[in-house]
């Protein structure tokens, strides 16, 4: 199973520019815990999570991202994934076509493959994602 198999499609990303307060509706709206941040260009700059609106101080989200950006291709398996989260300390990863964000893989897109009883042979423990 690869990330292209489990990500999520539908990819919201905030813009550095956006204020703390609409990030946090963001979130909340579409209940998501985190998202790509993207640039005027659409390239990804950075990751938001509520654990920076939580961690960090900040009027806008480029003050709060998280600028390393950790990503993987389509074809990246999960069990990989998993493996990079963990060390990582990470919740979720873009997936990246070239330049292009295609998709996002979570913490979540892994646990709902794994109750859906597809095979994800992850060797780490689930509850250290």
């Amino acid at each position: 199973m690869q990330a292209k198999d489990i990500m999520t499609r539908e990819i919201i990303t905030v813009s550095p520019t956006m204020k703390i307060r609409s990030l946090a509706m963001t979130l909340i709206k579409n209940q998501i815990s985190g998202a790509p941040v993207a640039g005027k260009n659409g390239k990804i700059v950075g990751v938001v999570s509520e654990a920076d609106i939580v961690a960090k101080k900040g009027k806008d989200v480029k003050a709060i991202m998280s600028k390393k950006i950790i990503s993987v291709g389509e074809d990246t398996a999960v069990e990989e994934i998993a493996r990079l989260m963990t060390a990582q300390k990470i919740k979720r990863v873009p997936v990246m076509r070239g330049d292009d964000v295609v998709g996002i893989v979570s913490r979540a897109d892994i646990v709902s493959a794994i109750a859906r009883g597809e095979h994800v042979a992850i060797h780490t423990p689930v509850y250290d994602l």
